[in-house]
């Protein structure tokens, strides 16, 4: 099979295609977008919850500090022993 056997293939496959209408496309897009927007929200929303819970677990611990990372760090919290403390 040469090359332009190849290419007469192609092309008479894409004929048996069946393309979307423009409308369907543009329906399709708008879809994609607003789901997209939807799960990024609800993925936030759940990222916020939860940082926020183990935040408050953290800092209800006496034992343990939260400190704020440095900028170059991509952790979002930072956890630090406190210094031992000595009873008698």
């Amino acid at each position: 099979m040469s090359f332009i056997d190849y290419l007469k293939d192609t092309r008479a496959e894409l004929r048996h295609v069946a393309w979307p209408t423009q409308s369907q496309t543009i329906v399709f897009t708008v879809l994609v977008v607003v789901l997209s927007i939807f799960v990024s929200l609800y993925l936030g929303l759940f990222d916020y919850i939860f940082t926020g819970a183990l935040k408050s677990v953290v800092e209800a611990n006496p034992g343990v500090t939260i400190t704020t990372p440095p900028a170059a760090s991509t952790s979002p919290i930072s956890i630090t022993p406190a210094a031992p403390t000595t009873t008698q």
